[in-house]
């Protein structure tokens, strides 16, 4: 399965970079590819390409505020937690992913 995300924490450093770090182990270790675009204090990082958007599966949206762009993510599957959650329990996020979203 192919994933995007944008990780977005309340003072875009510590968790935002957790959170990123987290999902990528996540969803490596499950065997799926995944790509993370941060924004937070130092600006947008890693930001997602058209190409990796229209051939994501699943976009997931870990954040705690209100991020740019988000009109990009129209018409595909989306989840949104807070950061926290990709922080603590990435991997059963991506199981619940992996279970629910796909197999819409």
């Amino acid at each position: 399965m192919k994933l995007v995300a944008v990780v977005a924490c309340t003072s875009g450093i510590a968790h935002t970079y957790i959170a990123k770090e987290k999902l990528i182990n996540a969803a490596e270790s499950r065997g799926h590819s995944i790509r993370v675009e941060t924004q937070g204090t130092i600006g947008l990082e890693g930001e997602l390409t058209k190409q990796e958007i229209n051939e994501a599966d699943v976009v997931i949206m870990a954040t705690d505020i209100q991020t740019t762009g988000n009109e990009r993510f129209e018409n595909k599957k989306l989840i949104k937690v807070p950061t926290n959650v990709a922080v603590k329990a990435a991997g059963q996020l991506i199981e619940k992913i992996e279970n629910e979203l796909v197999k819409e």
